[in-house]
C-alpha cells in the first residue's frame, strides 16, 4: 500500500484538477448562451436563402449556373471541414473525423483524389498528416467568428468547381441538436441540385438585371458563403456545450476519485497507528 504522504500527494493533485474542469465548465456554460442566440439569428437569413435559391433551381431559364450543374463523373472531391479550436471537448472532432475518414475511403474507393480545407486548430492538424491535398486552412477565429474570415478557403473551394477541377464538394461539422447531443454532419455543398430540400414548384422564371449570369453568381455565390458560415456557428455552439459536459463528467469523477483516495489514506494511516502501537506494546513487554 502506498504511504499516506504519497496518497495527499495524488488527493492535491487531483483538487487541483478539478478546480481547472470545473472552471472550464462554468466558462462554456456562460458562452453557449451565446454562441446558441447567434447560431439561432442566423438561421432564418439561411432558410429564406434557401427559397431563393429553390425557386432558381426549378426555374425555366436558359442559364444553367456552374455551381447547379450535375457532374456523373466524380474524378474528385472537396472537403470543407468545420473544427474547433481548442480541444477538452469531448469526442466532438474525432467523432467528426471518423465519419470525414469513412466518407474518404468511399470515394477514393471508387478511383476518386480528395482535395481538403479546414477551418480550425483541430482539423488543420490531423488532415495534414493525411495522405490528402490540403489547400488551406483558417484557425482561432475566436468567440465572434466573421464571414470575412472564411472567404478565402471557402472561394479557394468554389473556384476549383467552376475551373472543373473539383466535381463535387462536402461541408463537414457538427450540427448542434441540444445541450446534450451535437450529430457529425456531411452536408452536400455543390452541385446545388434541385431537391426536395429546395422547395419551389412553379412554371415560371425571374427577370434578371443586368444578367443571369451576374445575379446567379452573386446570389448563390453569398449562399454557399452563409451555408459554411451557418456551419461554424453551429460547429462553435457545439464545442461550447460538449466541452461543458465534458468537464462535468471530469469533475464528477475527480470527486468520486478523492473520495476513494481518503479511504485509501485513512486505511493506510490506520494501519500505521496500529502497527507503531502494536511496536510500542512488544518493546514494553521485552522490558
Amino acid at each position: 500500500m502506498a504511504g499516506g504522504r504519497e496518497i495527499k500527494t495524488k488527493i492535491k493533485s487531483v483538487q487541483n484538477t478539478r478546480k481547472v474542469t470545473r472552471a472550464l465548465e462554468m466558462v462554456s456554460a456562460s458562452k453557449i448562451r451565446k454562441a446558441q442566440d447567434k447560431m439561432r439569428a442566423t438561421r432564418p437569413y439561411a432558410r429564406l436563402m434557401k427559397q431563393v435559391v429553390g425557386h432558381i433551381a426549378h426555374a425555366n431559364t436558359d442559364h444553367v449556373h456552374p455551381f447547379m450543374a450535375e457532374r456523373v463523373d466524380v474524378k474528385r472531391v472537396g472537403y470543407i471541414i468545420v473544427s474547433t479550436d481548442r480541444g477538452l471537448c469531448g469526442g466532438l472532432n474525432s467523432q467528426l473525423f471518423r465519419r470525414i475518414l469513412a466518407d474518404i475511403r468511399d470515394w477514393q474507393g471508387k478511383g476518386a483524389e480528395v482535395d481538403v480545407v479546414c477551418i480550425g486548430q483541430k482539423a488543420a492538424t490531423f488532415f495534414r498528416r493525411l495522405k490528402v491535398d490540403m489547400l488551406g486552412s483558417v484557425t482561432h477565429l475566436g468567440e465572434q467568428p466573421e464571414l470575412a474570415q472564411l472567404i478565402g478557403v471557402t472561394k479557394t473551394m468554389l473556384d476549383r468547381y467552376v475551373d472543373g477541377r473539383l466535381d463535387r464538394v462536402v461541408l463537414c461539422y457538427n450540427d448542434f441538436v441540444n445541450t446534450m447531443s451535437q450529430r457529425p454532419s456531411l452536408a452536400p455543398l455543390l452541385p446545388l441540385v434541385a431537391s426536395e430540400s429546395l422547395e419551389a414548384k412553379h412554371d415560371w422564371d425571374y427577370i434578371y438585371e443586368p444578367d443571369p449570369h451576374t445575379v446567379l453568381d452573386h446570389v448563390l455565390t453569398r449562399y454557399v458563403e452563409s451555408l459554411v458560415y451557418q456551419a461554424v456557428l453551429e460547429n462553435l455552439a457545439s464545442e461550447h456545450a460538449a466541452r461543458m459536459v465534458a468537464m462535468k463528467a471530469a469533475s464528477d469523477n475527480a470527486t468520486k476519485l478523492i473520495g476513494t483516495l481518503n479511504l485509501v489514506y485513512n486505511k493506510a494511516r490506520q494501519a500505521a497507528i496500529t502497527q507503531e502501537i502494536s511496536e510500542i506494546v512488544g518493546g514494553a513487554a521485552a522490558v
